[in-house]
């Protein structure tokens, strides 16, 4: 079976919003709404990855660790430069571009979401299933939040 591969490709897809989520929360420091939901939304994409685990272990795969949480150098300095910009026009735009790239990446992985939910289906593995059940949407959630940003921040930016 071939579900092993889609875990490996949910689990690649949730590290990699993971990883964007982070440095965009570090980028936008200044600006708390998007600092603590991608914060959030970090957090619960990691918990997404560790979901997986038990699955991967039962289709014989090899899951890397979720990425971690705590900041590094090149993450403080990140900060320090959101801190020192604060909300000068360059980082709407900027801010614009992550947004956009944080919702092609949530959507990436809401697709292979769906097709491993298909694959658990059509395996008859109930307890997979559950999971991304369980789990699907949680990613759909930064899809939404991405959205409802990209809406309140686009006019605002292209317009002064």
């Amino acid at each position: 079976m071939k579900i092993g591969m889609a875990i490996e490709e949910v689990h690649s897809a949730e590290g990699t919003l993971v990883q964007e989520l982070v440095r965009v929360s570090e980028r936008h420091k200044a600006d708390h709404d998007v600092h603590h939901l991608a914060q959030m939304l970090a957090s619960r994409g990691r918990w997404r990855m560790r979901a997986l685990e038990p699955h991967a272990e039962r289709y014989d795969v090899s899951l890397g660790e979720p990425p971690g949480e705590g900041p590094g150098v090149v993450a403080s300095l990140r900060e320090r430069g959101s801190e020192l910009t604060g909300r000068r026009s360059e980082t709407g735009v900027l801010l614009l571009r992550d947004l956009r790239k944080l919702h092609l990446l949530a959507a990436e992985a809401s697709i292979d979401w769906t097709v491993l939910g298909q694959g658990a289906q059509a395996a008859r593995d109930s307890d997979l299933l559950a999971t991304v059940t369980e789990c699907h949407p949680e990613t759909l959630r930064a899809l939404k939040w991405t959205t409802t940003r990209l809406k309140e921040a686009a006019p605002q930016v292209l317009t002064s």
